[in-house]
């Protein structure tokens, strides 16, 4: 924080004056789009929602914040939805974006985005919107362009059918629990993250591995999409099968499909910690080319 008896250069204090923030309306599309498409694959998320349904909050599901420099330029957005996130935001619209959101008051379930820029919107916000329930500081963000050359992908991983939609849940259930660590039948029994399961698979996009007896024994989806890139999560194998490898055969079979049949580069993020993980990523042929954070409520 500016020690009030420190005066700043005008120069600062004019640029200070002029830039600003606002909510996006649908006018901005293509202005907005202009700055999710610096960097395909760490803006897939974000990028997902507003070409598929634009800027309306009510179909986005929350507010874009637009962040426009001195020369009043839109430079940096903020997704203010379900979750809070972070695109292409430097120091000044950081800071902007963390007087609204604390103006606001805290709505979402969890601070997601690039780690640079979010470790520092966090501690801006952390005295007030805190205690976090879980903060991960940094979670490798690895993305590929070509399929695996080392791993052969399982021929039994295929896209989950609509009528296997009862039997992928509870696969899908015990992923997100052991991944955020609360239960996502909490609240409303459910409801809403069947329907998010129950898309990822009408439009084909979600992929397993059954045994003889028809249970889930690896199982991943493809979640954001945009022209540039695809982002796979949901990646799990079924604790009597692992240790096998079905997470590299698995992941290689989905890689093969998103780059074939979806886009021009797939990604995913991992916990740092979970280094078991990274290593059979790495083997698919995934790299690091940055990394996110997560503060989770």
């Amino acid at each position: 924080m500016l020690d009030r008896g420190v005066m700043l250069p005008s120069s600062f204090q004019a640029a200070r004056a002029l830039a600003t923030t606002r909510v996006l309306e649908p006018s901005d599309l293509a202005d907005a789009l202009a700055v999710l498409r610096r960097d395909p694959v760490a803006n897939a998320f974000v990028a997902t929602r507003v070409e598929a349904v634009g800027l309306d909050p009510w179909r986005l599901g929350g507010e874009m914040w637009g962040w426009y420099d001195e020369r009043g330029e839109l430079d940096a957005l903020c997704y203010a939805g379900a979750n809070l996130v972070l695109v292409e935001a430097g120091p000044q619209a950081v800071q902007a974006f963390a007087e609204r959101a604390r103006r606001q008051g805290r709505r979402c379930s969890s601070v997601v985005g690039p780690a640079g820029p979010t470790a520092a919107l966090w501690a801006l916000l952390e005295r007030s919107w805190g205690p976090a329930r879980e903060v991960r500081a940094h979670q490798p963000l690895l993305a590929t362009a070509v399929p695996s050359a080392e791993i052969a992908p399982d021929p039994l991983v295929r896209r989950v059918r609509r009528d296997e939609v009862e039997t992928l849940m509870p696969a899908c259930v015990a992923m997100f629990t052991e991944e955020v660590g609360v239960s996502p039948l909490a609240g409303d029994g459910g409801l809403l993250y069947q329907a998010r399961v129950g898309e990822l698979v009408a439009s084909g996009r979600s992929f397993a591995r059954f045994d003889e007896d028809g249970e889930v024994v690896f199982k991943a989806e493809i979640g954001a999409v945009t022209e540039g890139a695809c982002q796979i999560q949901g990646v799990w194998v079924a604790p009597g099968h692992r240790g096998r490898g079905h997470s590299e055969t698995g992941m290689a079979a989905v890689l093969d499909i998103a780059l074939r049949e979806i886009a021009p580069v797939a990604s995913l993020y991992v916990n740092d910690y979970n280094l078991r993980a990274r290593a059979a990523y790495h083997r698919v042929g995934f790299r690091e080319v940055g990394a996110f954070m997560s503060v989770l409520f």
